[in-house]
């Protein structure tokens, strides 16, 4: 067999096949598919008051279901919520159960390079909570030595660590999957103290203060709290959509009567996501 008779065998065969499919398909884009189906599905967890929590009535409540329930109102969505344990949002992010975290997340070094973060929402530099009238702590250097609760696989835990190192003798930390079990163990005696961002324990301190302290200051790294989305191309649409209600909200004023209705005071947050230093 010649080569200019193979050579037309071979484009005979070619031009007897079917077109090859563009490639396979690229991903849905995000934006549209949410568009589309009238809602967007938000993963979260809810023992992180005031973001996130069960109130009285057994209903989901907290600044992040307002926030949320006005940037649905921007983008003309409804919101889906999926609740599960912290350390269960981030791996089911990636997974695909839903198209973005609530939480909120520390905007951290680690988290930037692996996730995309949205404009952030609060201040979560990390501080303590301490047992009301426990004059033992009257500041963050005196957890030396002692034992103290963080949630599991948050950034809070790790600054606590980190922290420890620094003080003589160093700290034992505790892991919890919901902060709300470590506010339990606290109040119980079991741990002496409770590493979480500054806004939450002020809300903790600020609805049981007979219960519970703020230890001041706050130890941690300055620090802000953001959504979480992935870096996939195809949610690119879709987390710029949120990110520019998020940034109408704050323009507008509606972020400054969340924050005072879920914290008793406000936060200035940048609009673009800060170099972490944490």
């Amino acid at each position: 067999m010649n080569k200019r008779f193979l050579m037309k065998a071979m484009l005979s065969l070619a031009l007897a096949l079917p077109l090859a499919a563009p490639v396979a398909a690229q991903a849905e884009d995000a934006l549209a598919r949410v568009k589309a189906a009238g809602a967007m599905k938000v993963g979260t967890e809810t023992a992180f008051a005031p973001f996130d929590f069960i109130d009285e009535a057994g209903a989901h409540a907290g600044l992040n279901v307002d926030l949320f329930t006005e940037i649905g109102k921007e983008m003309g969505v409804e919101i889906d919520w999926v609740t599960l344990p912290w350390d269960g949002v981030l791996p089911g992010l990636e997974a695909g159960q839903f198209d973005m975290v609530a939480g909120p997340a520390t905007i951290t070094k680690a988290r930037v390079e692996r996730y995309r973060f949205l404009s952030p929402i609060a201040e979560a530099t990390v501080a303590l909570l301490k047992q009301a009238g426990d004059d033992s702590i009257q500041k963050p250097e005196d957890i030396a030595g002692k034992l103290v609760g963080a949630g599991k696989a948050t950034a809070q835990l790790a600054q606590a660590q980190a922290y420890g190192e620094t003080l003589p003798g160093g700290i034992e930390t505790r892991e919890y999957v919901g902060f709300n079990e470590a506010y339990a163990d606290l109040a119980a005696g079991r741990i002496v103290a409770v590493a979480n961002s500054l806004p939450n324990i002020a809300y903790v301190a600020q609805t049981q203060p007979d219960v519970f302290a703020v230890v001041k200051p706050a130890f941690g790294q300055p620090s802000y709290f953001g959504y979480i989305g992935t870096k996939k191309p195809e949610d690119q649409s879709l987390l710029d959509a949120v990110d520019a209600a998020i940034i109408k909200i704050k323009e507008d004023g509606r972020m400054t009567k969340l924050q005072e209705k879920w914290f008793g005071t406000t936060f200035e947050t940048p609009n673009e996501v800060p170099e972490p230093k944490v």
